[in-house]
């Protein structure tokens, strides 16, 4: 029996049943409002910001996760429905409690990025639930812009290899954000993943002295 396993028999009271829902339904409700009322500004009601949580704003610790993202109509759509569909496929896989401390780890993750950089985003706390998603269904097919069909692998692999990149090119502030927002990803994923690194190792060294 691994960590999780003991960790879900003493917390399993703490897991949230379709909590990806409750998110995507709070960003739709978000988007509208701020459509629709726009003078209320309530964009930067929700932000997370260090200085004004410290202040006395604590709701803006949790409500960072509500915001969608900026852009179009069509895309929120797209983005939403995605977000779903890799929320409740984690929680089918995994359960309501692993689920629940995946995301709230990366939450976690992100709120102390944002201590350190001053500023907290939800967008790389997606960015790990699609990874997991990628991880636990690489062969599953997505329609990329609703026309192309690719593996969801492919998508993962591609994504990885730019935010290598933001990690090696951009500040430290947004190094920070990255790699906190991606320990949940890190903590569940990371032991098998380097465990496949060493086999493949072995693998290969095993094959040169094949040629020998």
């Amino acid at each position: 029996m691994n960590w999780l396993d003991k960790l879900e028999r003493r917390g399993r009271k703490l897991a949230i049943p379709g909590l990806m829902k409750i998110v995507v339904i709070g960003m739709a409700l978000v988007f509208v409002c701020n459509l629709l009322f726009p003078q209320a500004n309530l964009l930067y009601y929700l932000a997370f910001s260090p200085a004004l949580i410290l202040q006395g704003q604590v709701w803006r610790v949790f409500t960072f996760v509500f915001l969608p993202p900026d852009s179009s109509l069509l895309f929120i759509v797209f983005a939403l429905y995605f977000y779903y569909l890799i929320g409740t496929s984690l929680e089918n896989a995994w359960g309501s409690f692993r689920f629940t401390l995946y995301y709230f780890i990366g939450m976690l993750g992100a709120i102390i990025a944002g201590f350190l950089t001053g500023s907290a985003t939800n967008s790389y706390l997606n960015l790990s639930l699609f990874f997991a998603f990628a991880a636990v269904y690489p062969d599953m097919q997505v329609l990329l812009f609703f026309l192309i069909p690719i593996k969801v692998k492919w998508l993962a692999i591609i994504d990885a290899v730019l935010f290598a990149v933001q990690l090696i090119f951009a500040d430290w502030a947004t190094r920070a954000a990255v790699i906190a927002s991606l320990a949940n990803f890190f903590i569940f994923f990371g032991p098998a993943l380097f465990t496949r690194l060493k086999n493949y190792r072995r693998r290969e060294d095993w094959r040169r002295q094949m040629r020998r």
